[in-house]
C-alpha cells in the first residue's frame, strides 16, 4: 500500500492521509512483494520477544502511550472518514464515545488550511491509536500468533508509506477489520502532506476485490471439497451395507456399482426384507 511522498506542501502544512491507500511503490527501488517479505521477516524476528503478549501490550509497547479501543469502526463509510471535519481526534483519547461510529456532517466541509482542522490535527500530533474490532479482539486470543500477522500489516503500511517521517511530530490512527487487515488509517505529521494518487486508489481496490475474490473462491472450493468428501463416505457406506447383506441373507445379486445407485432408505428395506423373508432383492 503506497501513499508515497509526494505533493509536499509548504512547511507550515499538516499531513493527513485518510483514504484506504495504494499499492504501487512510487518513487521507491522496492518491490511491492520485497518489502511485503520484508516487513513480514521484520515482525518474525520481533514476535521472538514478544511470546505470550496480548496485541495490547504488543502495541503499546511498539507505540510507547498508545490508546487502544475494542469497537468496530471499520464499517465507518469512506466518504465520511475523508472529510476534514470527521472527528477523528476522538480516537486519541481514554474513552470513546461510540456516536462517532455514527457521525454524519452537520454542513459543508471546511477547508484543509482552515485554522479548525489545523487545530484538530495539531491535538493528536505524536499520538497513536490503534482500533480493533471485537471479533478480531477475540481471534488473536485463541490464536496469539494472529497478532503477528496483524502487526506486520501495520508495519507494512507504515513503511510503504515511509512513516514516520523523520525529523517531524506524527502520529497514527490505524483502524482494523475483523480479519486483521488495516481498514482505515490517518498518518499525520507536522511539515507536509502525502496522499495516494487516483491510479494509486484504484490499484489498491483492485487489489482489496482480488482479495475478496480469493476468500470467496477458497470458501466455494473448501465447501466442495466437504461436499465430496461426504459423497465418498456415503458410498462407502453403501458398499460396507452391500456386504453386509450379502452376509446375512447369502444372496450376492447386488454389486457394488448397482448399490451405489440405491438409496440408503432402499438398501435397509432390502436388508429387513431379506433378513425376514418377506421382500425381493431389486
Amino acid at each position: 500500500m503506497d501513499y508515497g511522498l509526494s505533493n509536499i506542501l509548504g512547511a507550515n502544512a499538516l499531513t493527513s492521509l485518510y483514504r484506504l491507500g495504494g499499492a504501487s511503490a512510487k518513487n521507491s527501488g522496492i518491490s511491492f512483494m520485497d518489502l511485503a517479505s520484508a516487513t513480514v521477516a521484520s515482525s518474525a524476528a520481533t514476535a521472538q520477544n514478544v511470546t505470550g503478549v496480548s496485541f495490547k501490550e504488543m502495541c503499546q509497547a511498539r507505540f510507547p502511550g498508545a490508546y487502544y479501543h475494542v469497537m468496530d469502526a471499520s464499517n465507518i463509510p469512506q466518504s465520511l472518514w475523508e472529510r476534514n471535519d470527521f472527528p477523528f481526534e476522538k480516537f486519541f483519547a481514554d474513552e470513546v464515545d461510540e456516536s462517532v461510529l455514527n457521525w454524519t456532517p452537520a454542513g459543508a466541509e471546511p477547508a484543509m488550511d482552515s485554522s479548525q482542522v489545523q487545530a484538530r490535527f495539531n491535538s493528536i500530533l505524536g499520538q497513536t491509536s490503534i482500533v480493533v474490532p471485537p471479533e478480531l479482539e477475540e481471534k488473536m486470543k485463541n490464536d496469539p500468533s494472529l497478532a503477528n500477522k496483524v502487526m506486520a500489516n501495520i508495519d507494512y503500511l507504515f513503511a510503504w508509506n515511509g512513516y514516520p517521517l523523520p525529523g517531524r511530530e506524527n502520529s497514527a490512527l490505524i483502524v482494523l477489520d475483523e480479519n486483521g487487515e488495516v481498514a482505515r488509517w490517518r498518518l499525520t505529521s507536522g511539515g507536509g502532506l502525502t496522499g495516494p494518487t487516483e491510479e494509486e486508489q484504484r490499484q489498491f481496490e483492485a487489489e482489496q476485490k482480488a482479495k475478496q475474490k480469493r476468500r470467496e473462491e477458497n470458501a466455494r472450493l473448501a465447501e466442495e471439497s466437504a461436499l465430496k468428501r461426504r459423497l465418498q463416505e456415503q458410498e462407502a457406506a453403501a458398499i460396507a451395507l452391500q456386504h453386509k447383506i450379502v452376509s446375512i441373507s447369502g444372496h450376492r445379486e447386488l454389486s457394488a456399482p448397482r448399490l451405489a445407485t440405491v438409496p440408503t432408505q432402499a438398501i435397509l428395506a432390502i436388508t429387513q426384507a431379506q433378513v425376514w423373508n418377506s421382500g425381493a432383492i431389486l
